[in-house]
């Protein structure tokens, strides 16, 4: 039936005029519009199911689809006046019918061309999520020797060498692979920073970025660009860890920042930027817990004995800390007087035995603050 089309040379054109994509995935094309163009028929199951063939295999070789659907363009305008049935046409409406029934088989031939691309994209990156995931598992708990990880993190874009530190972020709602936010967030970072040095992933509901420590600007960039994309939609807290070498550093300094935010949790410090570094004198201060249990006890258990409870009185210390001993702003905090403050502290003293005012007392009430809120006490019993 194509004995009048020469299908070589109609096919080397198209793909010459398509940028130099190969002839080869125009494989059948020609015989298949010849036929429409006699019969006026759809493609055939089978016809559409060897372009779906041909669009994965386009995709498994790298070939944008864009340079695809060229080919398949510039095949239908070349052979068009080659296609016998069109020479031996009679009139305009038999040009037309044949003209509808091609275009309609190149719309369906496209259509299969992309379906088969784009499952073939999504196989792979279902499959390229998958060894990312295990590389990012690998890389926090260390399952894989260094040289294989090095190894698989070149694969990923990803330099594995020298000092790192790990920024993460908390927010109202989890962070998950592939979500928009993390999206968003990732496409900032990496218009910024090589892609070779900075790795943003996401763990137990955190979004981690991964950084060097020679990159001193990437947590502060990490946590602008969260500011930008959630805006006051949610709220959130980052963490930086300390930089520590090679690929248990990583590990090491994502445990830091998973610390600092736990702790800001059970301190109630809302500081949106926290610092393991300005954390370490509570990790230490609370690592006993034998003894914290003890100093809350014996410094403010003798609050919980007043009418109302301590809670009244442990907020008024709270906010007094917080403000820096200006009792005039801790009034305005807790919608007091300034008489009304004082009269407070005044009872706290008494209670306690230690002065809120006195610079050398001062310590003990806020360290045993502090501590009645990682015990959660008073709402929770003191227990060792």
């Amino acid at each position: 039936m194509t004995d009048r089309v020469d299908v070589p040379a109609v096919t080397r054109r198209a793909a010459q005029d398509a940028g130099g994509v190969s002839s080869e995935y125009l494989a059948g094309y020609i015989e298949m519009l010849d036929a429409v163009s006699v019969t006026g028929r759809r493609l055939a199951r089978d016809e559409l199911e060897s372009r779906r063939a041909l669009g994965a295999s386009a995709a498994e070789q790298g070939i944008p689809l864009r340079s695809l659907v060229d080919l398949y363009l510039s095949a239908n305008w070349l052979v068009w006046r080659e296609l016998p049935a069109v020479a031996s046409a009679s009139d305009k409406r038999e040009i037309a019918r044949i003209a509808e029934a091609i275009l309609r088989a190149a719309d369906d031939a496209v259509v299969a061309l992309a379906d088969g691309y784009d499952e073939a994209q999504r196989s792979t990156l279902r499959q390229q999520e998958a060894e990312r995931r295990e590389f990012i598992d690998d890389l926090f708990y260390g399952r894989s020797d260094l040289g294989r990880l090095a190894e698989r993190a070149e694969r990923f874009g990803f330099r594995l060498a020298g000092t790192y530190v790990v920024t993460a972020a908390k927010a109202d709602e989890p962070f998950t692979d592939g979500d928009a936010v993390t999206r968003r967030i990732e496409s900032l970072l990496l218009r910024q920073f090589d892609t070779r040095e900075v790795l943003v992933t996401t763990k137990q509901g955190l979004l981690v970025c991964i950084a060097p420590g020679s990159l001193a600007g990437v947590p502060a960039e990490f946590a602008r660009h969260l500011d930008v994309v959630l805006g006051v939609r949610q709220t959130w807290q980052v963490a930086v860890g300390r930089p520590h070498p090679g690929p248990g550093g990583i590990l090491r300094s994502y445990e830091e920042t998973r610390g600092a935010l736990e702790l800001a949790a059970s301190l109630g410090l809302d500081t949106r930027v926290l610092k393991a570094t300005d954390l370490l004198v509570f990790q230490v201060l609370f690592r006993d817990r034998a003894a914290i249990i003890d100093l809350v006890g014996t410094v403010l258990g003798p609050l919980d004995q007043v009418r109302g409870g301590a809670q009244p009185l442990l907020a008024t210390l709270a906010a007094y800390f917080a403000e820096r001993d200006n009792a005039t702003a801790a009034a305005r905090r807790l919608y007091l007087s300034v008489r009304a403050l004082t009269y407070r502290l005044d009872r706290i003293k008494q209670l306690t035995g230690q002065d809120p005012r006195d610079p050398a007392q001062r310590f003990t009430l806020e360290a045993a603050i502090l501590g009645a809120r990682l015990l959660n006490w008073p709402e929770r019993p003191l227990q060792v």
